[in-house]
């Protein structure tokens, strides 16, 4: 009897491992890869718990967060045969496990091999198509997209995507890196002095021009006033025609002729005025 509940524990017990051993749980930051004899036989991508056939199939857990790879530095030769010092990293990720498997044999360290070699490749591939100038002065991003477009879909056969491609450094090598930024610097300043030279061309030939059209309005109103000069004086005359004309105010014009000639002596010191018997102004004094 004792022997028979030995049994029927030991058997409960072989059926509680062999539960146990057929359940498996799938995390949400993970691919849960199932093998039989080593093959796989499928992907759980899902989060929660399955079942595998104990001792005939085993589990092998795949990351599916982003992963980040840093290459190491390395030297990339531009268009102008300059060297140059690279540093950049990678964001990636397994897009497709099945092939991750079948490919690289579920190894991350394999996958960032092929990483690093497409992500160098497509590095020096962009670099050694400009100049040196070209890559210091690039804008943000531009190498970026360069080797992203490289890349393409070049890595889908490992069941790996690249996310993004950012070059931390892209520097000059010390024994150089003064005598291009003192070059540079020199390239700078001649091009501000050229356009300051074109500046100050330009507004000497506005000045010119500004001159010449007052010199040629201060023309046109000097003319101007001459003309309504000689018509103010034409008038005058023909005033003046037109009194002498006429017996009653020829007498009154000569007399105000007579005060201004008057005032226009009288200016200065000297007051003393001597007048001809005939004067208008002196038969006034006389009582004429």
């Amino acid at each position: 009897m004792k022997g028979k509940k030995v049994g029927i524990l030991i058997g409960v017990a072989a059926v509680a491992v062999a539960v146990g051993a057929s359940v498996t749980v799938t995390q949400q930051n993970e691919y849960k890869l199932i093998r039989q004899f080593g093959k796989v036989d499928r992907v759980i991508s899902s989060p929660g718990i399955s079942f595998r056939i104990p001792f005939i199939e085993s589990t092998q857990a795949l990351p599916k967060e982003t992963m980040l790879y840093d290459l190491a530095a390395s030297d990339v030769i531009t268009k102008d045969k300059k060297t140059m010092i690279s540093d950049s990293y990678v964001l990636w990720k397994i897009s497709d496990p099945l092939k991750f498997a079948q490919a690289l044999n579920s190894s991350v360290e394999s996958g960032e091999s092929r990483i690093n070699t497409a992500v160098y490749n497509a590095t020096k591939n962009a670099i050694s198509s400009m100049s040196q100038d070209q890559v210091i002065t690039s804008r943000d991003g531009e190498l970026s997209d360069m080797v992203m477009t490289a890349i393409g879909t070049n890595m889908d056969q490992y069941g790996i995507e690249l996310l993004k491609f950012e070059t931390k450094q892209l520097d000059l090598p010390d024994d150089n890196k003064e005598a291009v930024y003192e070059r540079m610097i020199s390239e700078r300043d001649n091009i501000a002095a050229t356009y300051k030279a074109e500046g100050s061309s330009e507004a000497k030939v506005i000045r010119n021009k500004t001159d010449k059209e007052v010199a040629i309005q201060i023309s046109d109103a000097k003319k101007q006033a001459e003309i309504l000069e000689a018509e103010g004086e034409q008038e005058y005359m023909k005033i003046l025609a037109q009194a002498y004309g006429e017996e009653d105010r020829s007498e009154f014009y000569s007399f105000v002729r007579s005060l201004d000639a008057l005032k226009t002596s009288m200016k200065g010191g000297d007051k003393t005025v001597i007048l001809s018997p005939d004067s208008p102004i002196a038969q006034i004094f006389e009582g004429k």
